[in-house]
């Protein structure tokens, strides 16, 4: 039996949020291939034994490589609250990334602006503002070693095509397995090792906090980092919101 590309994290009336595998485009490209979204609203149809086409919102993307939380939202209401909400970034986004070089700080804010090459789909990355560009920024703090690969926390500000790959490659750590910005190798099914972990924002309907963890890929080089998960921290700062 083939394994399906996502794991449902939470659903309710209102939203649908999944695991994704790495590998599944998130929605429709140029190759044609089946969507992460295609094959939700088959999930949605049969479970609900819903007649007729399917409604699932998109309120966010992640690349083809990437694994880890994506939000849909099941009614048009519930779309229009969550893009507000991404939008004025009332959302806590924490990412994982194994790189091998050692950052050049074991904490730190990340300031770039993006001009990203539509044809090559490609970031190049400025510390300076130029004609075109989006301004990035992210967090990010070393969680440890293990091995001779470093596993980073990153918490974007903003939310730009590639921005973690891109800002972390420009400080000389690429991505493990992401030659697109600069690693020396690609690893087995194109994937790399960065994985969209928790999100923390206000449910758009019930305005309850909702607090969502997607558990690492299927990947034994992956579930050697768990043992470097700190939890007790994320507690101090749950009513935390970038503004």
């Amino acid at each position: 039996m083939k394994r399906k590309p996502f794991q449902v994290i939470y659903e309710d009336n209102h939203l649908l949020i999944v695991n994704k595998e790495p590998g599944i485009l998130v929605q429709g490209d140029r190759t044609g291939d089946v969507t992460l979204l295609d094959v939700l609203k088959s999930y949605i149809k049969e479970k609900y034994n819903k007649p007729g086409e399917v409604f699932l919102g998109l309120v966010h993307r992640l690349d083809r490589p990437v694994s880890g939380l994506v939000v849909f939202a099941r009614t048009s209401k519930a779309l229009e609250r969550m893009n507000e909400i991404f939008r004025k970034r009332q959302v806590q986004k924490t990412y994982w990334a194994v790189v091998r070089q050692k950052p050049p700080k074991n904490a730190d804010k990340l300031v770039n602006w993006l001009v990203k090459d539509e044809q090559k789909n490609q970031v190049t990355v400025y510390d300076y503002e130029v004609p075109g560009s989006q301004k990035a920024e992210l967090s990010y703090r070393v969680l440890g070693r293990i091995n001779e690969h470093y596993l980073l926390e990153v918490n974007p500000v903003t939310g730009r095509p590639h921005q973690i790959r891109s800002q972390l490659a420009h400080m000389g750590c690429p991505i493990r397995g992401d030659v697109k910005y600069g690693y020396d190798r690609a690893v087995p099914d194109k994937k790399i090792y960065l994985h969209a972990r928790r999100l923390y924002f206000i449910h758009p309907v019930k305005k309850e906090p909702l607090m969502c963890k997607a558990g690492l890929p299927n990947d034994p080089f992956w579930e050697e980092f768990l043992e470097l998960d700190d939890e007790d921290y994320k507690d101090k700062n749950m009513d935390f919101i970038f503004e």
